[in-house]
């Protein structure tokens, strides 16, 4: 290597040119992809009920991200998603039984109030509306919500808290990427916006 050539890789410029043309590379690739099964999708979006209140809503500075088409949001979101690019915009609205079902009644259980007590559990948990989270025979997290306070029972509702509602969604795009093997391999995003291990 000539000095002339030595003294052009020591030029700042040259290194601003090619970090620039690196990031602008990297852009249009990610910027090329739909959304797609197993790719890593960021969104803004606003999530509206019939009588117009805003049950959820994500902003371009906290975005919802996550893996698409592989069970992390709903089967038919997913699919009014598909193919969209960054930038793109989108309205639709799910039907109750697309969204988080009809409210099933068999999921109003009466408790015994005993299972509230003990020397690890608050005293003032009990409150009506309250969510609070269980578990299932098997051991599986579920969330309740308190809906009636008896002297020797509690009434849970373990539908889910939009069970019922048709839901409208507006929002657009932000980025796309593909997903890692590793993040495909646990289920979730890493970084940014996703899960951190402490590993």
């Amino acid at each position: 290597m000539s000095y002339a050539q030595f003294r052009h890789y020591l030029d700042p410029n040259f290194w601003v040119r090619e970090l620039c043309g690196y990031l602008h590379h990297l852009l249009l690739n990610m910027s090329n992809l739909s959304v797609a099964p197993n790719h890593v999708v960021s969104i803004a979006y606003t999530l509206s009920l019939p009588n117009g209140e805003v049950a959820d809503f994500a902003d371009a500075d906290q975005p919802l991200v996550f893996i698409h088409g592989i069970g992390q949001t709903l089967e038919a979101f997913d699919a009014q998603l598909n193919g969209l690019n960054v930038g793109d915009g989108f309205s639709f609205s799910l039907t109750a039984e697309e969204g988080y079902g009809m409210h099933d009644a068999g999921w109003v259980i009466e408790l015994p109030r005993s299972v509230f007590g003990g020397d690890d559990i608050p005293a003032d948990i009990l409150q009506l509306g309250a969510m609070l989270p269980m578990q299932d025979q098997d051991g599986n997290p579920m969330d309740g919500k308190v809906i009636e306070i008896g002297d020797e029972t509690v009434k849970m509702d373990f539908n889910h808290p939009l069970a019922g509602e048709a839901l409208s969604f507006t929002g657009s795009v932000l980025a796309v990427r593909e997903a890692t093997a590793e993040e495909l391999d646990h289920g979730h995003v890493h970084g940014e916006g996703g899960h951190h291990h402490d590993h």
